[in-house]
């Protein structure tokens, strides 16, 4: 209780809305399983409009499906494909909100195997097409060799197993960049490094990810999330520094509580509730990194960040797991742990323990950046649901300017107008190294700062590169090729004025 009333952890939102009401759905993230017919498809559907009202993010993989035009024995008739039954799920998002509170979001995932991928890469080219949806292809490492080869690779039917086609992987990996560029969507996940790091292969292999990406999950799994603000973490006066001793006990804390949260949660679906209790997975992440950075007088896109970020979040993880090596001790491991990765090495309570989300609703009632990514804009208009619009400016850099003595009014007004902070004359030279904003750090800075916190998080972790308007298809394909040279699991990107409805950057 202590630390979420000071704001110095917060759970997900489900946990934060339905703890203590009725409904007791407390988890984040949902994946949901589709197999190949009708029943099961539109079973599906009724689920994720199950865990939507409840406040939960659904993920499908839809690479199970037989692709369109294919034969259907019972009926005689042809198959619509995947990305027809997108269209439904689609429709059922649209008219629930989420808990009464939020709309619901999905992610889905088609193989780059599937004989549909290309219906699938282009589905959202055409404005207000699925828009509860975010997109991404699983790409295998044998696909990305191919493109670095210029080699070519099967498309294979899923419903016979057989090979569709051929296809070169260059020129399909051309049309993933390209509309990428043009639309934002689809995002990449490196499947198979996802599921290197299944921490239950007996269990089965994991297919997809929640809506933003950061947590893989089996079939049936759900987990449930919370951050830990690291702008509170600090100590001193003047210049500070990481406080690890309020950090390790608000880790061991965390971990105790969101384990506590399997317990006390009340599933939507039995089947989803016994599939979680099996693997116990919980996901503590972080926020306020931004923030974090300023008080410690270090610029985002500087080496000196990346090794705060290796600093804090290997502390995260190694005490997160020693967290949860107590709570084996005292309330014994998994019920998966046999053939689990830790099975003989070392108990644990938790298959997986860390996981960074974007932390949208909590960064905002916790009054912090974002995740781990860098503030967007030092003013802006946030555009809240029901259009009510809000000027915000960033406080750190109000602080900054107020005791910097270049604050002004004009400043301000120069900002919320669109003003760049480096072309301010007044502001010192420091102040604007150190307040960089997300489009002022190069695509490769984003891609380097995921990859350091990737390196010590056992799930996934949901980060967006950003790019100017003015970014070639060559700047994004350069960034789908460093993350998977550099061990992401996953990768999202967004240009300016991609896409319709964004956040006003000022």
């Amino acid at each position: 209780y202590g630390l979420m009333a000071r704001l110095e952890f917060l759970p997900n939102s489900p946990t934060l809305m339905n703890a203590g009401r009725e409904l007791g759905q407390l988890s984040a993230c949902f994946v949901l399983p589709i197999e190949d017919s009708i029943e099961s498809i539109f079973d599906a559907v009724k689920h994720t409009a199950m865990i939507h009202k409840s406040g939960g993010g659904t993920g499908f993989s839809f690479s199970r499906l037989r692709p369109e035009s294919d034969r259907v024995g019972t009926t005689g008739g042809v198959a619509s494909g995947p990305v027809s039954f997108m269209r439904a799920f689609d429709v059922a998002t649209d008219v629930i909100k989420q808990g009464g509170t939020r709309r619901g979001a999905n992610m889905a995932i088609l193989s780059i195997e599937h004989p549909d991928i290309e219906r699938f890469i282009t589905a959202k080219q055409q404005a207000g097409v699925l828009t509860n949806f975010n997109l991404s292809v699983a790409v295998t490492d044998r696909f990305m060799e191919a493109v670095r080869t210029n080699g070519e690779y099967d498309l294979i039917n899923p419903h016979n197993g057989e090979v569709a086609a051929r296809k070169k992987a260059r020129e399909m990996f051309d049309k993933i960049v390209n509309l990428a560029w043009k639309t934002g969507d689809p995002g990449i996940v490196f499947i198979d490094r996802i599921n290197a790091g299944n921490p239950t292969p007996r269990l089965g292999r994991i297919e997809s990810t929640n809506p933003c990406g950061e947590q893989p999950l089996l079939p049936y799994e759900s987990c449930n999330l919370g951050s830990i603000n690291l702008s509170r973490m600090l100590k001193g006066n003047g210049r500070k520094a990481v406080d690890y001793d309020k950090l390790s006990y608000t880790v061991r804390t965390a971990v105790r509580f969101l384990d506590n949260v399997i317990d006390v949660n009340k599933f939507p679906l039995p089947q989803i509730g016994e599939r979680t209790r099996q693997t116990r997975k919980i996901g503590l992440g972080v926020m306020g990194f931004a923030d974090m950075l300023i008080d410690l007088g270090i610029p985002y896109d500087s080496p000196d960040a990346l090794s705060t970020a290796e600093a804090v979040m290997g502390f995260i993880q190694s005490e997160s797991h020693k967290a949860s090596q107590a709570l084996a001790e005292e309330r014994g491991t998994f019920p998966a742990y046999d053939g689990s990765v830790y099975d003989g090495k070392v108990k644990m309570r938790n298959a997986s323990c860390t996981t960074i989300a974007p932390t949208g609703t909590l960064s905002i009632i916790a009054g912090c950046s974002s995740g781990i990514e860098p503030h967007f804009a030092l003013c802006f208009t946030r555009n809240i649901m029901d259009n009510t619009k809000m000027i915000e400016v960033n406080p750190y850099f109000e602080r900054a300017a107020k005791e910097g003595g270049f604050y002004s009014e004009a400043l301000i007004k120069k900002l919320a107008e669109g003003g760049h902070l480096e072309d301010m004359a007044d502001v010192p030279d420091h102040i604007k190294n150190l307040f960089v904003t997300a489009h002022n750090i190069t695509p490769e800075g984003h891609v380097k700062m995921q990859a350091v916190f990737q390196n010590y998080t056992d799930n996934a972790v949901s980060k967006t590169v950003n790019f100017p308007a003015d970014a070639t298809v060559a700047d994004v394909e350069g960034v789908y090729l460093m993350a998977f040279d550099d061990g992401l699991k996953g990768i999202t990107i967004y240009r300016d004025g991609c896409k319709g409805a964004y956040v006003e950057l000022k």
